[in-house]
Parts: structure tokens; sequence; C-alpha cells
């Protein structure tokens, strides 16, 4: 059993009324224990922990981005992919560190706010929250239109647009499925994500093997830097949004057996495994078409190609991996956000009726409706776009500052940090890491820019207004 830091302290009681969390702070590889309670038992295993770091990944990278990737850089969109995943490596690497030394329910924001201060933590845990509620409806809405897309191909129209109702459907039922068991929610996933990466391995080997001409086919004759190398970092920075799903696992590390070893081996795994399949996606699509045609198709390009490569099975196919694409995501966004509001209710920064936990399920059930509910509502708005950038800037200020709580931490060498994991090169490694994730926000919509401040603004006055007296590590 080894001590971490957990303890939230309050002069007094918030303005709500709440007394202030008070939580001791054993680790086991088993669960988290206080005084009162178990809090979350450790059931996800490494496959889980990949599967969720993956799961989130593929998606845009692959379904979206490979048209509009290829309109802008060329053949050096491949280059692009592999800049955004060692930006993304960069991050993990101090993730992980952190995490092994702190694997509880929250991640980025219990990192922070230990490291940091409560003041970071709340803008990045509330932040963290809504983001993920924001990227998960949008990911619900293009299950709609993925499972749209499908039906179409196959010849079935409806007299209405389903895409809203089947994003809702789907949208309640994975919440009511975690309120079940996060077991159950990790077997899902690890079968979502399995079927998704065989169907994916299976058309990208045929595209490489149709590129190096074994049927026939042949590679479209293309200059690398075709359209110059300033694109390559704008499409880079572009592509970035496809990456920023290997930190949910650390959301959930309260729930990864064996904290020290998988909470690692997931993140960089993840990293690692989603950057290949993106690069070899960039690759295929390239030869398939060639640049100018792959950036006529836009964002259905990839269907285009694998039309062009397997007939009108191969668009359906990578429809339906779309729509898996989209499911995994939602799922393992819904999962994540709720351990947001948890962490967030166990240090008194949101009402403590949020961590309850269901003596059933073992669930924080209160939570995950915290993060069901307003996923719902926006996903029948259906108007979400904007929103997908807006968890993209949060989640890039996140990274951005985790990278510097590693620093922190490190400088401060407190008597309760012991981590599994070492981030090598360090202080090289995040330091490049906090660059790069708050250098991408620059090629963001002003827009998204201005309503992600706009959120952190009011996590702040939040903060101040309702648990300004709450002291956690950093603060002390």
């Amino acid at each position: 059993m080894v001590d971490r830091p957990v303890e939230a302290v309050s002069t007094g009681e918030n303005v709500a009324g709440e007394a202030p969390a008070e939580e001791p702070d054993a680790v086991t590889d088993e669960a988290t224990v206080h005084d009162e309670d178990v809090e979350l038992e450790r059931t996800i295993g490494l496959t889980g922990g990949l599967a969720i770091g993956i799961g989130t990944m593929i998606g845009a990278g692959i379904f979206v981005f490979p048209g509009l990737a290829a309109e802008n850089a060329g053949l050096a969109a491949t280059l692009s992919f592999a800049i955004g995943g060692v930006i993304a490596l960069l991050v993990a690497l101090p993730t992980s560190e952190l995490a092994t030394s702190m694997p509880r329910s929250g991640g980025g924001y219990f990192f922070i706010s230990r490291g940091m201060g409560t003041g970071f933590g709340a803008v990045v845990g509330l932040g963290l929250w809504l983001g993920l509620v924001f990227a998960a409806a949008f990911y619900l809405v293009g299950l709609g239109h993925y499972a749209t897309a499908v039906l179409a191909e196959v010849g079935l129209s409806l007299s209405v647009n389903p895409v809203i109702a089947i994003g809702v459907v789907f949208g309640a039922g994975l919440t009511a499925l975690s309120i079940g068991g996060t077991e159950n929610t990790a077997k899902l996933q690890n079968g979502v994500v399995g079927i998704l990466l065989v169907v994916l391995t299976g058309f990208l080997s045929y595209g490489v093997l149709d590129a190096a001409g074994v049927f026939g086919g042949g590679a479209v004759p293309e200059t690398f830097f075709s359209q110059g190398y300033v694109p390559v970092l704008t499409t880079a920075a572009l592509v970035f949004t496809s990456y920023l799903g290997f930190a949910q696992v650390a959301t959930v590390a309260g729930e990864i057996k064996q904290p020290g070893r998988n909470l690692p081996l997931a993140m960089v795994g993840s990293v690692v495994v989603v950057t290949v399949f993106y690069v070899v996606t960039i690759f295929v699509a390239t030869s398939a078409f060639g640049a100018d045609q792959l950036g006529r198709f836009g964002e259905t390009a990839m269907v285009e190609v694998a039309r062009e490569f397997l007939g009108l099975p191969g668009a359906i196919a990578i429809l339906c991996a779309g729509l898996l694409a989209t499911f995994s995501s939602a799922n393992a966004s819904i999962l994540s956000a709720s351990r947001a509001v948890y962490a967030l209710s166990r240090d008194a920064l949101l009402p403590r009726r949020a961590s309850e936990v269901n003596l059933r399920y073992g669930t924080p059930h209160v939570a995950l409706l915290a993060a069901g509910g307003p996923i719902l509502v926006l996903v029948a708005t259906g108007e979400v776009e904007l929103l997908a950038e807006v968890a993209s800037f949060l989640h890039l200020v996140m990274y951005g500052l985790i990278c510097v709580a590693l620093i922190v931490v490190r400088r401060r060498d407190p008597d309760w940090y012991d981590p599994d994991f070492r981030t090598p090169a360090y202080p090289l490694v995040p330091a490049v890491g906090a660059l790069a994730s708050f250098g991408l926000i620059a090629f963001m919509q002003p827009a998204s820019i201005v309503i992600g401040v706009a959120v952190m603004l009011v996590s702040y006055l939040w903060y101040r207004y309702y648990a300004g007296d709450v002291v956690l590590e950093g603060d002390i």
C-alpha cells in the first residue's frame, strides 16, 4: 500500500453548506480506499486501457481528415500525421509519470490540482468535464450520420432524418450501460475496438499491396512536398485533434489494474498504435487517387478510396468502421467525463452528492448522469461542430498544464512523489510538450478560442464562488 496525495482541506464549509472533502490516501492495485468506503474497484486491465485510448483516437484521423489533409499538404500529409503523433507522445510521457504517482480518477485535473494548486485544477477539471461532454455529443451526432449513410448505401431511404434520434438513443444507452458497471463498459469497448482494428488492418493491408502494384494498381506518382513545407506544419495543427484521446486513460486511472505498469503502457501504446494507423491511412489514400483528387472528395475521401478498391462492399465496410469508431469514442468520452465530475466532487469543487457510488454496481451513477444528461441535450440540438473544436482547445490547455505540472512537482520534490515511471530526457520532453500544446492553439478558429477562454473564465468564477476555501496539495 502506497500513500498518495489526495486530501482536500478547507477552512470551513463552502458557500453551499457542503462539508469539505476529507479522504485518506491509500491506493492499492485493487482499489482506492477511503475511511468511509472503497472508492472504485480496479476492473480495467491493459487491454481495456488501450481500448479506451485507441477507441477515442481512431476516428477523425481516418474517417474525416485524409481528404482535407491531402488537399492542404499533398503526400507530405503523412509527415503531418507523424508530427502530430510525436507531439502527442511528448505529452503522453509526462502524463504517464504523473499517473503512476497519482493513479486516481480525474486524470489531468487531479495531476494539475495536486501539482499547481486548486485554482488551476478547478479550471482544468471543469473544462475537462465540459470538453468531454462537447466531444461526446460530436461523436454521437457523427454516429448518427454514419448509421444513416450505411442505410443509404444498402438502399434503405427513410422519410425522416434519423441522425439526431440515433445519436440520442445511443447516448442514453451508453450512459445506462456505464451505470450498470465499468467492467461491462470496458468489455464492450474492447470488443468494438477489436473489430474496428481488424477491419482497418485488412483494408489498409490491401491498400498498401495495391500501392506496391501487387494487385496491378500501383501508386499515383506524387511529389512528396508538392504544396511546400509550411503546409505540413499547419496540417499537423489541423489533424492533432485526432490525438486528443490518450489522456482519457488517465481520467479513469482510479480503475486501472496495476496502474504502475498498465497506465504508461496504455497511454504511450495507444499513441504509437494510432500514429501508425494514421500514417498508413494517408499513404494508402494518396496512393489510390493522388492528393488533388483526394482533396476534392473532402470528408468522404476514405469511403471513395474503399469503393475504388473493393466496390460497394468496401464502401459499406468503411462506413461501418466509421460507425464503430464514433461509437467507441462516445463510449470512452462518457466514461471519462463522469470520472472528471467524480474527482471534482471528491475535492468539494462540485456538490459531494456527485461522488456517490452505486452500492449495487460500484459506479458513480450521479456523476454519470451529470455527464450523460448534458450530452443528450447537445445531441438533440445537432449543432456540435464548433463545440468539438472547443473541446480540442480545452484539451490542449490541459495537456500543456500537465507538462508544466510535472516540472513543478519535480522541482518541489514532495515526500509523497514516487512514480513507477520516469519521463525520459527530463526536462526537455515536458518543456517541448507544453510549448507544442499551447502553440497549436494559435492555429484554431478564433470563435473556438473565444468560447474556450469563456469556459475557463466561468470555471474559475465557479471555483471562487463555490469552493474558494478548498486547499489541495499544490496550495500547501
